[in-house]
């Protein structure tokens, strides 16, 4: 069985919707007879803040270093 790696993140992961949307796509795949590796990214608007709590939680971390 074929291996097929999908990615979804940012505004593909905006609103429910779209997070259903691309569970469609994966659910696709898979009946398409593919093994499917999903890696998901933070929502639309959620990477800054992410990266934010590092800053917060990590004492020693750099705001610079931490931004995507």
């Amino acid at each position: 069985m074929p291996y097929l790696v999908q990615k979804f993140g940012g505004t593909s992961l905006a609103t429910v919707a779209r997070i259903q949307r691309a569970a469609r796509y994966v659910q696709q795949e898979v009946k398409a007879g593919y093994q499917v590796v999903v890696v998901v990214l933070a929502m639309a608007g959620f990477t800054n803040q992410l990266a934010e709590w590092v800053t917060e939680a990590t004492p020693h971390s750099s705001p610079s270093r931490a931004r995507i």
